[in-house]
C-alpha cells in the first residue's frame, strides 16, 4: 500500500547502480503498529512540511514507520555487502534486517538515505528473523542523538515504531522497526562484497558513485587512478577525524567490523556500544568482544586495519601494476596515524582550553585532496601531547570518571580565588587530590602561554570554552538501561523521553538534569555488558 505523502525521493543508488548492488524487497507487515518515537526536528530538516508532520503523528506514521505502507517514490532495496567481523571475513552479509527506502535532498541540499532496520527477513538474512526489538531500537535513538548533540558525525533515528508482535532473543521481547537517516549506507564491506567476487568493474562503478556522492570535488581529477587514490585518502581522513572525536568523548563503538565503517565518515550501528565512565584504555563493554579487539584504545588501530581492507578492494583501480598500487595505498595508510593524532590533539586542546594554538594550513599551490596534507609544523605538538597524556594517566591511576574530569577542569580555570578552589568539583573526584597539583601547575603555565593578557587561573572565558568542549551529560549506561527496560518491559516511554531530552542539550547545566550526570556505582560498571540485538 502507498501512502498519500511523499519524501520527494531521488533514488540514485537504485537508478545508477542497479539490482546487482542489492535486491528489491518489501518490508514485512506489522500486525498492530504504534509510533514510539518521531524525530520532528530531523523530519523538518528532511523537508517534510508541517501538514505532513501532523499526519505522521497519527495512524499514517504508524503505518509508514512500521513498514505497513510506503510513501510514494520509495523503492525498498536490501543492499549487498560483505565484511570482516572480529577479523574473520564473511563474503556475503548484506541487509539481513534492513531496507533502503530511498534518498532525499534535505533543506541544506545534502543527500540523505532513509532506511528501515528490523523490517523483516531479506535474501541476506542468513537464517535470522530480520526483526528488531523495542529496546535496541530505542538505544539507537539515544546514542545517535547524543552523538549528534555532541557534534560527532552520525547516522540518526527518524522514528521507531512498535510492530505489535514479539521477537525471540534470549527472552521474548516486543518488536520494533527503526527508521534511520544517513549520508549514505555505503560501507567498507560494500566494496569488499564485489572485490571478493573479482568484479572489478562493479568496484569501479561503486567508487565512481561514492566519489560523486561524498567527494564531488574529486571528479575534476582527470586521471582515474589519481581520483581513486584521492578518494581513498578522503575516506581515511574522515575516519581519522571521526575516531578522534569518539576518543575525546570516551565513546566505545564495540563492534568496528568493516561492515560497520561508513565511507561517509558517520557513526553507524549502536548495539554493543557504550560511553566510558572511569577512564581505562582497555575498557570493553561488548558481550561478544572476549579478546578486547574493539577496546577503547584499540579503536584507532582497528580503523586503520579496516582502511587497509578498503585499500585492498581499490588496488586494481589505483595502479595497473600491483606493487605500485600497494605502495601508493600504503602511503595513505602510513599517513593515517598522523592525521588521527592531529585531530585528537585539536580536540584535546579545546578540552584543555588551549585556544588559538593550531597551526595554519599552508594552501599555496594545493588543491582538492592535496589540501588535506598541507599543514605547517606544530612546534607545541609534543608538549601538548605530553600534557594531555599525563592528564589521562592521572585519570587512569585514580580511576576517575572521564566525562566529569574533563568537565570539572573548567572549575580550575574559572577563578584563582581560594574559595573557588575549595568549591572545585574536580578535586573530590581524586582519592588523593594532592596528586593533581603538579599537573595543574603545568596546565596553568601552558594556559598563560596562550593568553599573556590574563592570569592563567582567572579566565572565565577559558572556563566557558572548556564547558563548550566537554559535555556535562552523556548516555550513562545505567540510565540508558533503566529507560529501555521501562519502555520494553512496561511500555512506559516517559524515562526514555526524559533521558533523550537531557542528552539533546549535553553542554548545558540544567539542575533538573543533574541525576543523569552521576556515574553508576563501580560494581555496576564492572559487570556492564552490551549486546548486538540480533
Amino acid at each position: 500500500m502507498l501512502l498519500p505523502i511523499s519524501f520527494s525521493f531521488d533514488n540514485t543508488y537504485v537508478r545508477q547502480l542497479g539490482d546487482g548492488f542489492g535486491v528489491r524487497w518489501a518490508p514485512a507487515p506489522a500486525p498492530a503498529p504504534s509510533l514510539l518515537f518521531l524525530n520532528r526536528s530531523l523530519a523538518a530538516e528532511l523537508g517534510l512540511e508541517s501538514t505532513v508532520l501532523r499526519a505522521l503523528e497519527g495512524q499514517v506514521g504508524c503505518d509508514l514507520f512500521s513498514g505497513n505502507a510506503l510513501p510514494a517514490g520509495a523503492e525498498p532495496l536490501a543492499q549487498a555487502y560483505a565484511g570482516h567481523q572480529f577479523g574473520g571475513f564473511s563474503p556475503q552479509l548484506g541487509d539481513g534486517r534492513a531496507l533502503l527506502l530511498g534518498e532525499v535532498i534535505d533543506r541544506h541540499g545534502q543527500r540523505r538515505d532513509i532506511a528501515f532496520k528490523g523490517s523483516g527477513r531479506t535474501p541476506f538474512s542468513r537464517g535470522g528473523d530480520g526483526k528488531a526489538a523495542v529496546g535496541p531500537m530505542l538505544r539507537e535513538v539515544l546514542i545517535s542523538e547524543s552523538l549528534h548533540a555532541l557534534g560527532i558525525p552520525t547516522t540518526r533515528a527518524l522514528a521507531v515504531a512498535g510492530t505489535g508482535e514479539r521477537v525471540v532473543r534470549e527472552q521474548v521481547l516486543p518488536g520494533a522497526v527503526l527508521t534511520r537517516v544517513a549520508a549514505s549506507h555505503l560501507r567498507v564491506g560494500t566494496f569488499q562484497y564485489f572485490a571478493a567476487r573479482r568484479e572489478t568493474e562493479r568496484v569501479r562503478q561503486l567508487a565512481d558513485y561514492a566519489i560523486a556522492r561524498h567527494d564531488p570535488n574529486l571528479r575534476d581529477i582527470d586521471s582515474a587512478p589519481e581520483r581513486t587514490l584521492a578518494f581513498f585518502r578522503a575516506v581515511a581522513r574522515r575516519q581519522a577525524a571521526l575516531l578522534a572525536q569518539w576518543m575525546n568523548a570516551g565513546f566505545i563503538h564495540g563492534v568496528m567490523n568493516t561492515d560497520n565503517m561508513t565511507i561517509s565518515g558517520e557513526s553507524i550501528d549502536f548495539g554493543p556500544c557504550a560511553f566510558m565512565e572511569a577512564y581505562h584504555p582497555e575498557a570493553v563493554f561488548s558481550s561478544i568482544d572476549h579478546g578486547g579487539r574493539y577496546a577503547y584504545a584499540n579503536q584507532p588501530h582497528i580503523a586503520r586495519w579496516n582502511l587497509a581492507r578498503l585499500a585492498e578492494t581499490l588496488l586494481p583501480l589505483i595502479d595497473e601494476t600491483p606493487q605500485r598500487a600497494v605502495e601508493r595505498a600504503t602511503e595513505v595508510l602510513d599517513a593515517f596515524p598522523g592525521w588521527f593524532e592531529a585531530a585528537l590533539r585539536r580536540g584535546q586542546r579545546a578540552k584543555l582550553g588551549l585556544v588559538g594554538v593550531e597551526p595554519s594550513a599552508s594552501t599555496a599551490g594545493a588543491r582538492g585532496a592535496d589540501l588535506l596534507d598541507a599543514v605547517d609544523v606544530d612546534p607545541q605538538a609534543e608538549a601538548d601531547d605530553a600534557l594531555a597524556g599525563d592528564w589521562l594517566d592521572l585519570l587512569h591511576q585514580h580511576r576517575v570518571d572521564f566525562t566529569q574530569a574533563w568537565r570539572f577542569l573548567a572549575d580550575e580555570a574559572a577563578s584563582s580565588d581560594a574559595d573557588a578552589v575549595r568549591a572545585s568539583r574536580l578535586r573530590p573526584l581524586f582519592a588523593e587530590p594532592d596528586a593533581l597539583e603538579p599537573w595543574l601547575a603545568r596546565w596553568r603555565q601552558r594556559l598563560a602561554q596562550c593568553d599573556s593578557q590574563a592570569p592563567a587561573a582567572a579566565r572565565p572565558e577559558t572556563a566557558a570554552a572548556l564547558r563548550r568542549a566537554s559535555p556535562w551529560i552523556i548516555p550513562r549506561n545505567h540510565r540508558v538501561e533503566e529507560a529501555l527496560a521501562a519502555a520494553s518491559d512496561a511500555g512506559n516511554l516517559a524515562p526514555f523521553e526524559r533521558l533523550l531530552q537531557a542528552l539533546q542539550r549535553p553542554f548545558d547545566e540544567h539542575p533538573d538534569d543533574a541525576p543523569f550526570t552521576k556515574p553508576a556505582p563501580a560494581e555496576v560498571t564492572a559487570c556492564y555488558r552490551t549486546f548486538c540485538g540480533t
